[in-house]
């Protein structure tokens, strides 16, 4: 079953509601790329005129995992994820409609080819990257994730 964003997004509905209620949502995924947009409203901001961090993150995380949890479905393997550590930086009020972009699907086979090779857990580092409508870069999140074969 091939993971779509209308996938995507139905899970999040129903496993990461409040992801979901803030208006998250996966607009395209790829072999290499997931974009997932956010747009500013009432339920997602913050007494500074702008999008919560948290939101941001989320959409953020969600772009890293869609990518990874994609990947792992097509390996046919039972592995475990995790995000075990992250960062973020934010350069511009997030306002209007934001597109966090994560690029790397290709880390995420090199590191689940090492993981199944070795039997031994991995991790790697994805950036998501949110950019507002006129292409300014707003923030900038990195996750690292664990992986693990599960036995």
């Amino acid at each position: 079953m091939e993971l779509t964003a209308s996938k995507l997004n139905m899970f999040s509905l129903l496993k990461l509601p409040s992801a979901y209620i803030c208006g998250v949502r996966v607009k395209y995924i790829d072999d290499n790329t997931c974009k997932v947009v956010v747009k500013h409203r009432w339920i997602n901001q913050n007494p500074f005129k702008s999008m919560f961090w948290a939101v941001q993150g989320m959409a953020a995380e969600l772009s890293t995992g869609a990518l990874m949890i994609g990947k792992i479905k097509a390996s046919r393997r039972r592995i475990s994820m995790l995000v075990v550590s992250n960062s973020a930086h934010f350069y511009k009020k997030a306002t209007g409609r934001i597109i966090f972009t994560c690029n790397e699907g290709a880390a995420i086979d090199r590191v689940l080819e090492t993981a199944i090779q070795t039997g031994e857990g991995q991790t790697v580092m994805l950036t998501a990257t949110g950019v507002n409508e006129e292409g300014i870069e707003v923030s900038k999140f990195q996750f690292e994730w664990s992986i693990k074969l599960k036995t």
